[in-house]
């Protein structure tokens, strides 16, 4: 008799991870890392995976720069292409502002407001962690790769 297999959690194939200063510019930059980085790992820029991981970041990094700013300290920027997908997280120092999906604003043409209703709307799973160690909090976004198998058995002699 055989049992059913044991869940194993995901592995990561890929990883990446910098540290940015807390400003618009570095916002902006962590966006162009991060589509770079999917191009070098076989995902090209312009298709639907690096789109999505691209808005994504633009938006957590947006949240870390204006929300979860403390002056002097960085966030950070981590991306991990995992069995199937790729995660997304970005880190800052700002333990008390932890991030919630609010109502869309009210007025159409309003400039903000609609981060994480992005976020929400483009990534697979998301949730908010405690940053490890304190203190600060980590947003983390999966998006999922179709044909990601693929993917990792051309880039695993790279």
């Amino acid at each position: 008799m055989t049992g059913l297999p044991t869940p194993q959690p995901p592995v990561t194939v890929r990883a990446f991870a910098q540290r940015l200063t807390a400003t618009p510019r570095a916002a902006r930059l962590a966006r162009h890392l991060a589509v770079n980085q999917l191009h070098a790992w076989g995902i090209p820029h312009g298709s639907d995976p690096s789109d999505t991981v691209a808005l994504i970041v633009a938006e957590l990094a947006a949240n870390a720069v204006t929300h979860g700013r403390v002056p002097g300290r960085d966030f950070e920027l981590r991306l991990s292409l995992v069995t199937g997908s790729v995660r997304i997280e970005v880190t800052d120092t700002r333990a008390e502002r932890h991030p919630h999906v609010l109502p869309p604003p009210a007025h159409l043409l309003a400039e903000t407001g609609r981060g994480l209703l992005l976020v929400d709307a483009l990534a697979d799973r998301w949730e908010v962690l405690d940053r490890q160690p304190p203190p600060g909090k980590t947003v983390r976004a999966e998006v999922d790769l179709p044909g990601w198998l693929s993917l990792s058995k051309s880039r695993a002699g790279h």
